[in-house]
């Protein structure tokens, strides 16, 4: 393990204020996938969601993260060392709550679930955070009164061309496209496609094709497919797929949605169900279908995330407060449980 650029490593995140270490690193079994705590840092509050960038120095690492309070805040971190260092000063993000955080071309972006907006923050040649660039608030509302009230940018994402920023709003049932330019940073609104009224999109991954996108929905257990064009930056559903078996009963809010590397499977966590769906993809791209759920391995899975080597897939269990892995069945994209981390009120987790 060479803890100079964090390889070999996982990050997690977890609430402070419900209880979580903040920020723990830990080394990755190459073998097995088990990980064990080198260190923890509660430097930052809530840091729900976190991303990793370059900077500090030659084939240096840093890592971000959202700090989810209201006012909202983003910090940059120096992870030369097993702890956590913060790097710079922690930035507002002029919003808050926010939720989730993309690097884009020196610029760190982030969704403020609370306020419903976006904002950029640029990212200095050491890797800190500079002050607010610029700040996009959304409009609108949707059919669901408690949930949907106003606009909740939950997730930003580049697209595979890093052409445009999507930002995926749970309270207006759509998906945000902005024009991004590399050479300025600057976010420019260009489109918004709505969804079906009431299915709170919360969070969606890209086909490793880049021609199709994958949106999951939170308030209902359903998956939305969409045609992604990168030259014209217009995102289009075209179909509709249950994330949870027939008859499934009880509250269950689907988190996050990942794609495996070859483009066969995805996968989706869902929380109250308390499971992982596999849901089989066509060569296409365009076809989703419900396979089999597998448990989490713990209780209200709120992230997923697959290893470096894509043989692995990592749920981050927010109740439960741990941390489960299971190796992936390469020919039917089942996970089959391996072990797990006590991580408490973990949130997420990532990989150098």
């Amino acid at each position: 393990m060479d803890s100079s650029n964090g390889a070999g490593r996982a990050f997690i995140g977890s609430f402070t204020s419900a209880g979580g270490r903040g920020i723990t690193v830990a080394a990755v079994d190459e073998e097995t996938g088990a990980l064990t705590v080198l260190g923890a840092t509660d430097a930052v509050p809530d840091p729900s969601y976190l991303a990793l960038g370059r900077g500090v120095g030659p084939g240096g690492t840093v890592l971000y993260t959202v700090s989810e309070t209201e006012p909202g805040a983003a910090a940059a971190l120096d992870i030369t060392g097993d702890v956590p260092r913060p790097l710079g000063a922690t930035r507002p993000v002029d919003g808050d709550g926010p939720t989730h955080l993309a690097l884009a071309a020196g610029r760190l972006i982030t969704a403020n679930y609370g306020s419903g907006s976006v904002s950029v923050l640029p990212v200095t040649d050491d890797g800190a955070l500079g002050p607010v660039a610029a700040v996009l608030a959304h409009k609108g509302s949707g059919p669901v009164a408690d949930r949907q009230q106003g606009p909740h940018a939950h997730q930003v994402l580049p697209d595979p061309s890093e052409n445009w920023v999507l930002a995926v709003d749970l309270g207006t049932d759509s998906v945000r496209i902005y024009a991004f330019d590399p050479a300025t940073g600057e976010l420019r609104p260009h489109g918004e496609t709505a969804l079906r009224p009431g299915t709170g999109p919360r969070h969606l991954a890209f086909h490793p094709s880049g021609r199709h996108a994958y949106v999951l929905n939170e308030l209902e257990p359903t998956l939305t497919v969409c045609r992604w064009d990168a030259a014209t930056g217009v995102l289009e559903p075209v179909g509709e797929t249950p994330v949870l078996p027939d008859g499934v009963t009880g509250a269950s809010y689907a988190s996050e949605v990942v794609v495996a590397r070859d483009g066969r499977f995805l996968w989706a966590a869902n929380r109250g169900h308390d499971s992982i769906s596999v849901l089989a993809l066509d060569a296409s791209g365009e076809q989703a279908s419900l396979v089999t759920t597998v448990s989490c391995g713990g209780h209200w899975p709120r992230d997923l995330a697959l290893d470096p080597t894509g043989r692995r897939l990592y749920a981050a269990n927010e109740r439960s407060g741990n941390i489960a892995w299971f190796t992936v069945d390469p020919e039917t994209g089942t996970p089959v449980h391996g072990g797990s981390l006590d991580a408490p009120a973990a949130s997420c987790v990532i990989f150098a």
